[in-house]
């Protein structure tokens, strides 16, 4: 597994990034603690000077199974456990539910839960499958978010498109009255339920958008520009992921028949942004891939709203 990945599972079928640990069946929140290895706490330590004088308003977030230090956050930072996360997901979507993904990331600075949701949406004649993902940041980084990832089944492509008309995420700071705000995101819920309304919607309107092979190449080249200056090989480059691009529209087995429209040319778009092998493999590209598809991935967004917009 890559450096930045430090533990993870996914059940049955590896899933499009390609990270961590397969199991058989989708466990519990018990047993999805103990398969992504974050069956440990975080605690709050002092920290000292050389000299031994201890510094007022920070502390030190460490990780109790192997004392690594995670981060330095101020004394007002709360912390949210591992466990409370999963608490919080099996209470929001109630007993029996089973998670499809977690795991740790950069040493257990970031962690993740990826939760099935209770049902399946039939939009425009196709399986989507919400999945509700909780993510949290231990080093003092980044918010705790709780995010809607709406897949096609056929393909697992991410739809989680940026909707002007109801939200697809939610966060909060670990400050003040953590308990509290944990409790009012349970209105996440009935924002995810907004959300696939809203997604279904949006969906039937793009099917109306008529669009041209001269549309279609058009918009590939605004998603995949060349740039002034270019050099041939990055000429090359570019031309060859806007070949994929248009192969994943117009011949895409999955998509014969959708018709000519932007809801065709979004999944094309959607399937690029999560299944094509980038020109240059870093060490770290598919955890990249994962925490762009978690926070919204932009070439989606821009696809989107250039079909919205005509």
């Amino acid at each position: 597994m890559s450096a930045n990945v430090e533990s993870m599972f996914y059940v049955r079928t590896a899933p499009w990034h390609g990270l961590g640990t397969k199991v058989i069946e989708a466990p519990d929140s018990e047993g999805a603690l103990v398969a992504a290895g974050l069956n440990w706490n975080v605690v709050q330590e002092p920290i000292y000077t050389r000299e031994e004088e201890m510094i007022d308003g920070y502390r030190a977030n460490v990780r109790d199974s192997d004392r690594r230090v995670l981060g330095v956050v101020t004394d007002r930072y709360k912390i949210v456990q591992n466990r409370e996360a999963f608490a919080f997901t099996d209470e929001l979507l109630g007993e029996g539910v089973r998670y499809e993904t977690a795991g740790s990331l950069q040493g257990g600075r970031r962690v993740w839960l990826l939760a099935h949701m209770p049902h399946e949406y039939i939009i425009s004649g196709e399986r989507i499958s919400p999945y509700l993902l909780f993510s949290n940041a231990h080093d003092g980084s980044g918010a705790i978010k709780v995010a809607l990832m709406p897949i096609r089944v056929v393909c697992q492509n991410t739809l989680n498109l940026a909707l002007n008309t109801a939200k697809r995420s939610w966060s909060m700071n670990h400050t003040g009255d953590i308990r509290g705000k944990m409790k009012e995101a349970k209105d996440t819920l009935f924002m995810a339920e907004t959300y696939m309304d809203e997604l279904g919607k949006e969906f039937e309107s793009l099917r109306k958008k008529k669009l041209t092979d001269k549309q279609v190449m058009d918009y590939i080249e605004i998603l995949l520009p060349v740039e002034d200056g270019s050099t041939p090989q990055q000429i090359r480059n570019m031309k060859r992921l806007q070949e994929d691009m248009k192969r994943r529209y117009f011949d895409a087995p999955d998509l014969k028949d959708v018709g000519n429209n932007a809801y065709r040319f979004i999944n094309a778009v959607s399937d690029f942004a999560t299944h094509s092998k980038p020109l240059r493999k870093t060490a770290n590209y598919k955890e990249n891939l994962f925490a762009r598809t978690v926070e919204g991935n932009p070439l989606i967004d821009k696809a989107y709203q250039m079909v919205s917009a005509a």
